[in-house]
């Protein structure tokens, strides 16, 4: 049930969730997200930003897009406190690593999955630092509460004020046991990446909102799946997904953003070489090859094995 709704920042919605008969909600950590089941066709993922710690409600903000599919238009002008919101999940593709020392770079509505990540390592006493871009003070959500708590070790930078983000000085020189988490929409990600391209490996944890750019290019060509499980063998048009040639064979799985970016589609792979092309697993995910999402990637080759 949507308890409480409240604006935090120009354009910016929070969402606070509880169980209508006061039962305690799923553990979670920091990074995480939840499906929030709009309508039976308007499914969405927006990260966490609550306190993990706190069993009773989970809590997510949520942007006004201006060319929204219909997700964000909804909540802002549809829902309303006190309306019942189903939640699938919470999932973690984002997870917060150990490491002696933390880089967050933020940008817009991208600061709610870094809320609970800052929160944690200040609590254990790391040595971190966040830096944080919005197109406007009055734009960014949660700054006044983030410089209040947490003082110097948040640098506001507001567009408007100061340009983008000056990364050259952040990135230009690699460190040592040093994670770097960046989360807001894809220039500023992109910038992060390429500025990052010589830090050790492992040390850049992304999350995307949207499909990076042109991660679902590339041939498409007519291959063979088979489903172990289920005992099927199903071929995969150039025009169809994986995941809709499953779903066409009656195979039931779990899918939402059809994009690549949210995970919930993530499949076991028993054999074949997977052409991938999610914004969600990393460079060493990838290599393993165990796991593919079955919304975008496709096989490299003539025939995949899946556990399904």
């Amino acid at each position: 049930m949507l308890e409480r709704k409240e604006t935090v920042a120009d354009g910016v919605v929070q969402l606070t969730l509880r169980d209508p008969e006061g039962r305690t909600l799923p553990e979670w950590q920091p990074g995480a997200h939840v499906d929030l089941m709009l309508r039976a066709d308007l499914v969405r993922q927006y990260s966490l930003c609550g306190d993990p710690g706190d069993r009773s409600r989970l809590q997510v903000a949520v942007l006004r897009e201006p060319e929204s599919r219909g997700g964000s238009s909804y909540v802002h002008d549809v829902l309303s406190e006190g309306d019942s919101v189903r939640i699938r999940g919470p999932r973690n593709n984002f997870p917060l690593v150990q490491a002696k020392r933390y880089l967050f770079i933020a940008g817009g509505i991208g600061i709610t999955p870094i809320l609970p990540m800052v929160a944690a390592v200040d609590a254990r006493g790391a040595d971190w630092r966040l830096v944080y871009g919005g197109r406007t003070r009055a734009s960014m959500a949660f700054r006044e509460t983030l410089q209040r708590v947490y003082g110097e070790r948040v640098s506001v930078a507001p567009q408007d004020e100061y340009g983008l983000l000056d990364l050259p000085s952040l990135l230009g020189r690699p460190q040592r046991r040093t994670a770097v988490y960046t989360c807001g929409p894809e220039p500023l990600l992109a910038a992060v990446e390429s500025g990052c391209e010589k830090w050790p490996s492992g040390a850049l944890h992304v999350e995307r909102f949207a499909a990076k750019k042109g991660a679902a290019d590339g041939p498409r060509t007519t291959f063979e799946v088979e489903l172990a499980q289920s005992g099927k063998t199903l071929l995969v048009g150039e025009d169809m997904s994986v995941l809709e040639a499953v779903e066409d064979a009656g195979v039931s799985m779990m899918s939402s953003c059809g994009e690549g970016i949210c995970g919930t589609c993530e499949t076991t792979v028993l054999s074949g070489e997977i052409d991938h092309r999610d914004s969600v697993l990393t460079d060493r995910q990838r290599a393993a090859g165990n796991t593919m999402m079955t919304c975008v990637s496709r096989a490299g080759g003539d025939r995949l094995v899946l556990d399904l």
